[in-house]
C-alpha cells in the first residue's frame, strides 16, 4: 500500500541509533520514488521539537488507528 505525505503512521521497529522505539508516532513528509520505495518520516517530543527524520522502509512502518 502507498502511502502519502503528511500521513501519520507508527514505527514498526526499534532504531536505537536514532533514539526512536517501536509503537512511536511519526508524520510522513517526503516520499522517494527511487531507487526503490521509503518514506521520509518526522519524530517529535512531547514538545514538538524533532527527534529524528529517518528515511524508512514501507515494513518498517504500519498504520495508525484510534
Amino acid at each position: 500500500m502507498r502511502r502519502e505525505e503528511s500521513e501519520v503512521v507508527v514505527l514498526a521497529e526499534d532504531l536505537p541509533n536514532k533514539g526512536l522505539t517501536k509503537g512511536m508516532l511519526g508524520t510522513i513528509i517526503f516520499i522517494h520514488e527511487k531507487p526503490h520505495l521509503a518514506y521520509m518520516v518526522e519524530f517529535i517530543n512531547d514538545e514538538g521539537r524533532p527527534i529524528a527524520m529517518p528515511d524508512l522502509l514501507p515494513e518498517q512502518i504500519t498504520d495508525f488507528s484510534l
